[in-house]
């Protein structure tokens, strides 16, 4: 089989990188990829959104699959225009993707279909949401409706922090038209997870509970980020609280989307909130692999990753072997530039690469300069991602190897799994 994997950043590279374990993957390529994907795939010269480009090469070089990794194409209709061309993509049609792309056509799903989630109110004027949130009480949650890369999210924990956000968003366009609306809701408390799953519209696959780390500082302080790091499994996520998830949760909306005659294929990616009673509730939905949650999954995943990626393109996921994982931990850092996560800084030459043993390193921002040499292309920049017998393991053998990799302004957090030991 030829596979095309669209997209530049770790979870594309942790993509190729299972793929090309896969004995039935023949060529494998990449657009646009970047220095770390080299290493696995054929790298094309083309753009996530320019689908024309895009069609043309998969015809071209008689691809069977095209695995889309970024919510941006997926948003703007990708994989439509892929199937109207015969051929076939992995990942949700446009219609589907507005389960990530609207946090308005989110909440209305689940509260039509008594998915639990937090209460909340939606608003295209700043006069409305100011006048609403003096009547809350603090901390609230205010999403900016639309795609905004991990970065459209912030606890308020008090008036002025909420007047403040607000205002960049509806007035200043901090985040263009992805704050034409906001979602204003209830604040939850508890240990916040992950579970991926693959969907073919009706069978449900899921994968193991993930742990990121969103805010840029230990401690869970400072701005929020696309993902400091990541750690699988997740201890504190007992198994009954799992499986209701995918009873409560995963399963009920794959059938609203049917029922919405809009059935969804690809990866279903639940963002949770585990209370301290125990019920798991959905913050978001993304629709594709998350990042860098795709790291750990991958390096837990035993099983082959195309068979998966088809059945789930073609709906016949049920006929393909359920996946099967590590008992295994892992556990991803990410490395990040100068002034990330307000700016994203590039050139900077990083050394000590080919050093690092015993961890795989996933690249997210890099590209080659004039001279030949790896430099910085990004804000998130690098995962070192390595996996061990248990989580402490999997940590202590990341961190000793980060200290090999240098590049100016490097930064990382140093507390990427510590909940697990609570």
């Amino acid at each position: 089989m030829n596979v095309l994997v669209i997209g530049r950043g770790g979870r594309e590279h942790a993509l190729c990188w299972k793929l090309r374990q896969s004995p039935l993957v023949e060529a494998l390529y990449c657009a646009p990829g970047n220095v770390g994907i080299a290493a696995v795939a054929d790298i094309v010269d083309v753009m996530e959104r320019d689908f024309a480009h895009i069609v043309a090469f998969a015809q071209e070089k008689h691809i069977d699959l095209v695995v889309v990794g970024p919510e941006d194409p997926l948003f703007a209709g990708l994989v439509d225009v892929l199937t109207q061309a015969g051929i076939r993509a992995f990942g949700p049609t446009k219609a589907a993707a507005a389960l990530e792309g609207s946090k308005q056509f989110a909440k209305q799903l689940m509260g039509e279909h008594h998915i639990p989630t937090a209460a909340y109110a939606v608003f295209s004027t700043y006069s409305e949401a100011l006048t609403y949130v003096r009547t809350q009480s603090f901390p609230l949650v205010i999403k900016a409706d639309g795609l905004a890369a991990g970065k459209g999210v912030t606890i308020a924990q008090s008036l002025e922090e909420a007047t403040h956000t607000l205002h960049a968003l509806m007035v200043e366009r901090l985040l263009g038209e992805a704050g034409d609306q906001v979602v204003v809701e209830q604040f939850l408390q508890g240990e916040e997870v992950s579970i991926l799953c693959f969907v073919d519209g009706d069978t449900v696959y899921p994968m193991p509970a993930v742990q990121d780390h969103k805010t840029i500082y230990d401690d869970d302080q400072g701005p929020n980020t696309g993902g400091m790091g990541t750690y699988s499994p997740v201890p504190q996520l007992g198994a009954a609280a799992y499986e209701e998830a995918i009873k409560t949760i995963v399963q009920p909306v794959v059938r609203a989307m049917q029922v919405r005659g809009i059935p969804f294929r690809g990866v279903l990616f639940a963002g949770l909130m585990v209370t301290p009673a125990g019920q798991p509730m959905v913050i978001e939905f993304n629709c594709r692999f998350g990042d860098p949650e795709t790291q750990v999954v991958l390096m837990r995943l035993q099983s082959d990753l195309f068979p998966l990626l088809w059945g789930t393109a073609t709906g016949t996921l049920h006929e393909v072997a359920p996946p099967v994982w590590t008992e295994e931990a892992a556990v991803c850092v990410v490395l990040a530039s100068r002034g990330y996560p307000a700016t994203a800084t590039k050139g900077d030459v990083i050394t000590g690469l080919e050093t690092v043993d015993e961890a795989v390193v996933f690249h997210a921002g890099t590209a080659y300069d004039a001279q030949g040499q790896v430099v910085t292309n990004g804000g998130r920049v690098l995962g070192v991602t390595a996996v061990a017998p248990t989580l402490e393991q999997a940590r202590q053998k990341v961190y000793a190897r980060i200290p090999h990799i240098a590049f100016t302004g490097k930064q990382f957090r140093q507390d990427i799994g510590r909940k697990a030991r609570r």
